[in-house]
């Protein structure tokens, strides 16, 4: 009851505060009341989720007890959400119905476009899913790349060698990799040439055979940036690219990742999956303020309008 219930009944008291309803607790059995049926029966639903997750083991956390709440509060209904663990890197686990919807794709198409705002994992589940591949051998390299919008790809100026230009912008990948594993490891797979950091605008010519790469902050790309990357890909690779269309640091009309949506839905072997608020999974602030930013946007564009 502990892991159904939360610690000190946290979770009974986040339900009945959220849908002011009465919920109580006797002889192992949980009772929800209320003057909205509809409300009870979301909240029924809620409970019911995590109780099936307990009996098969599953301990879910705050986070994901949070997510579950906002899905049915977005959409209701009654949903089997499927709490079988699934782990990359050896510990990481989706913990939203979106993120293990990117992981399937991931896993069955060899191109992935994942659509999202920030916090909803793009980044951080396509290098975990990228370490699996290469510690089962599927795959020899992992590439990472990235826009280096704010230099204007134009990184010769920097002090340094070329991954010392590029490191403040391929930053964020290098901290996810470092959650996965040693440091020392990762330094040593860099080193080796396994982990590779490739600036997008020196991959031309290229063909990326037997890797894994990672194209991350997409919708920084332009039509013919994202098209050189595209046509990189070679035999027993798989790509990952990632973006944000709401933060568009070029001018919105040129941006590749948006114009891909439309050249490439359909196309067989590509995949494109768009996670949403509910699939933020960082400090519960980050949702409230992604919502906020959408409301003010699209009250701008109806004004200009």
């Amino acid at each position: 009851m502990v892991v159904v219930l939360g610690q000190y009944d946290n979770r009974l008291r986040f339900l009945r505060k959220k849908f002011s309803v009465n919920i109580e607790v006797f002889d192992k059995k949980i009772t929800v009341a209320g003057s909205d049926n509809s409300v009870v029966e979301t909240v029924e639903n809620i409970l019911s989720q995590v109780v099936t997750a307990a009996k098969k083991g599953y301990v879910m956390d705050w986070g994901e007890f949070e997510s579950l709440v906002d899905f049915y509060t977005a959409w209701g209904g009654t949903v089997d959400i499927d709490h079988q663990e699934v782990l990359l890197a050896g510990k990481i686990r989706p913990k939203t119905r979106g993120q293990k919807e990117y992981v399937e794709a991931m896993k069955k198409h060899d191109v992935v476009f994942a659509i999202g705002p920030a916090g909803t994992g793009k980044t951080y589940l396509a290098v975990a899913m990228a370490l699996d591949y290469l510690r089962s051998g599927a795959v020899q390299r992992i590439i990472l790349t990235r826009p280096a919008v704010e230099a204007g790809e134009r990184l010769g100026f920097l002090p340094g060698d070329l991954v010392e230009k590029v490191d403040p912008y391929l930053r964020p990948i290098y901290d996810a990799i470092m959650d996965m594993m040693p440091a020392e490891k990762f330094y040593s797979y860099r080193q080796k040439g396994i982990v590779e950091i490739a600036p997008l605008a020196f991959m031309r010519g290229r063909t990326l055979n037997n890797c894994f790469v990672i194209l991350d902050e997409a919708q920084n790309t332009t039509h013919q940036q994202m098209k050189m990357f595209l046509t990189r890909i070679g035999f027993s690779s798989k790509a990952v690219i990632t973006g944000d269309v709401t933060q568009i640091d070029i001018d919105k009309g040129n941006s590749g990742l948006i114009e891909c949506e439309e050249i490439l839905k359909g196309v067989e072997g590509i995949a494109f999956v768009y996670l949403t608020d509910l699939d933020v999974v960082r400090h519960p602030i980050v949702k409230n303020i992604i919502k906020a930013y959408e409301n003010y946007e699209r009250n701008r564009h109806e004004k200009d309008h």
